[in-house]
C-alpha cells in the first residue's frame, strides 16, 4: 500500500489565497449592499421629511386671513414668506425662512391685537436670525422663489407689477395691497441632498 500523502505547503498556500480572495469579493459585495441600503434609506427619510414639509406648508396657506392692518396676510421679501393664519383663539403669524441651505419655519401664539401681530413678526423673524435649532424644518434646499397669482397671472412675488392702472381702468390687484388668490413655490435642492432638480407646488388661497 502506498503511503498516504498529505498537502505541501505551496497547495495550502494556493488555497489559502484562494479563500481570501473569495473572502475579499464577498465582503465587497456585502458592504456595496450595505450601502445601498443605507442611501435608499437616507433619501426615503428625506423624501418623507419633504412631504412633511409640504403638508405643513398647505395647511398654513389654507387658514391664511387679513388683520386688516398694517400686517398682510401673505408678505414674501426673496428670504422670509410671512403669513397670518387663523388659529381657534385669535391670529398667528407664520414665518417660512430660507436660510444657510435650510429651510426653516417659525409660528407665534395666538394674538388679538394688531399691536401684537407686528411684535410677533419681528419676533419670529429674530428667532430665524439666531438660528434656533427648533426651527429647522428642512436641509438640502439650495434656493426657492415664490409665485404669487394677481390678475389671471403668475407673477414673482417680489414684483410691483407695474403700478397701479389709471383711475379710468381696472385695480391692479397686486400694488393696490390686495393678497394673491395662489401661491406657487419652486425649490431648488442642493446637490448632495438625496433630492434632484426643482419641485414646484401650487395651491390656491383663499383669505379669510
Amino acid at each position: 500500500m502506498k503511503a498516504a500523502r498529505g498537502f505541501t505547503l505551496v497547495e495550502v498556500l494556493v488555497a489559502l489565497v484562494v479563500m481570501a480572495t473569495m473572502a475579499a469579493m464577498a465582503w465587497r459585495g456585502i458592504d456595496a449592499l450595505i450601502r445601498s441600503r443605507e442611501i435608499a434609506q437616507a433619501r426615503l427619510a428625506q423624501t418623507a421629511r419633504l412631504q412633511t414639509v409640504l403638508a405643513q406648508w398647505e395647511v398654513d396657506l389654507r387658514a391664511v386671513q387679513d388683520s386688516h392692518s398694517t400686517v398682510p396676510p401673505v408678505a414674501f421679501d426673496g428670504g422670509n414668506l410671512v403669513l397670518t393664519r387663523q388659529a381657534a383663539t385669535g391670529l398667528q403669524v407664520v414665518v417660512w425662512s430660507l436660510r444657510d441651505g435650510s429651510l426653516w419655519r417659525w409660528e407665534s401664539p395666538a394674538q388679538r391685537t394688531v399691536e401684537d401681530l407686528e411684535d410677533q413678526r419681528q419676533r419670529g423673524l429674530q428667532q430665524l436670525t439666531d438660528r434656533n435649532p427648533a426651527l429647522r424644518a428642512f436641509d438640502g434646499v439650495s434656493g426657492w422663489q415664490l409665485y404669487c397669482f394677481w390678475g389671471n397671472a403668475w407673477s414673482n412675488c417680489q414684483s410691483t407689477g407695474g403700478g397701479p392702472q389709471a383711475d379710468t381702468g381696472p385695480v391692479n390687484p397686486q400694488t393696490a395691497g390686495q393678497p394673491p388668490a395662489g401661491l406657487r413655490i419652486a425649490m431648488q435642492f442642493a446637490e448632495g441632498s438625496g433630492l434632484v432638480g426643482t419641485l414646484t407646488r401650487s395651491l390656491e388661497i383663499t383669505v379669510r
